[in-house]
């Protein structure tokens, strides 16, 4: 594994070994190409994971575009009526349990 993976990062399988052990850093373009491999982000690789999995799915994202292309008064409106239902969730929620 450590030698196809060097050879799809254009590099030496010794080298991979010393990512994976910490002696040494992927520079940039080596995570980048390492994410792409694993259909994921650089950030995710890092351990942002969290939010990066909302980024992940397709409806959230395109919804984030849809408000960002909005003036600045749309997006405030839009910010006020989702900060209100989400806190009505989440009472809902806590006092269902």
């Amino acid at each position: 594994m450590h030698s196809e993976l060097a050879k799809a990062l254009n590099t030496n399988y010794s080298i991979i070994g010393k990512y994976e052990r910490d002696e040494l850093a992927p520079s940039i373009e080596v995570a980048k190409k390492l994410a792409a491999m694993l259909d994921t982000t650089v950030g995710y690789l890092l351990g942002e994971n969290e939010d990066n999995l909302l980024f992940k799915n397709p409806k959230i994202l395109q919804r984030l575009k849809d408000i960002q292309n909005l003036s600045e008064q749309e997006q405030e409106h839009i910010f006020i009526t989702l900060d209100a239902l989400i806190r009505d969730f989440k009472y809902r929620k806590a006092y269902t349990h």
